[in-house]
């Protein structure tokens, strides 16, 4: 299990990745179980219409301390990120919900499975890719104009400590 401490008394815990948990921020890839095609052609957003459409292999090392110190949060305002895991066990999601800024006693941290994947929705504040386990690697796709809406981020002060 997993806990965020906040320098407030507010305690965070992890909680398995599910698609009704997890809707406020965007929408769970799950693997078919059955041998079929299932589309989430709905989840990919672009508010922009002169962006193009980004695809990129990302290949990151685990995260080895007992924890993890929460400094830095993004968001892509006018455009979903998708990350489809190719070569991962266990990988930890830390959001926010959209707004102006992230509110560090609004974070959530989800551990999602080697066969889940997910896409954050448009302006949804969120921590980078942390991985459990191992090695890994994720296929990540959105929109980018190249412009300063592609990406922000917010720096956590103080910042908050996920223990793992």
């Amino acid at each position: 299990m997993l806990m965020i401490d906040i320098q407030n008394p507010v305690e965070i815990f992890s909680e398995p990745l599910t698609v009704a948990a997890f809707a406020p921020f965007g929408v769970v890839l799950d693997t078919p179980r059955a041998f079929e095609r299932v589309y989430f052609d709905g989840a990919l957003d672009n508010y922009r219409a002169h962006a193009r459409p980004s695809l990129s292999l990302w290949r990151l090392a685990p995260h080895g301390a007992n924890a993890l110190d929460i400094s830095i949060l993004e968001r892509h305002e006018f455009s979903s990120q998708t990350f489809v895991p190719l070569d991962v066990a266990r990988y930890l999601i830390i959001v926010a919900p959209p707004g102006d800024q992230p509110e560090p006693a609004k974070l959530r941290a989800f551990i999602a499975r080697g066969d889940q994947g997910v896409t954050y929705g448009p302006g949804v504040w969120h921590h980078g890719m942390t991985v459990l386990d191992g090695p890994a690697a994720f296929a990540v796709f959105m929109w980018r104009d190249g412009g300063a809406g592609d990406e922000q981020f917010f720096d956590v002060e103080p910042p908050v400590r996920l223990r793992l």
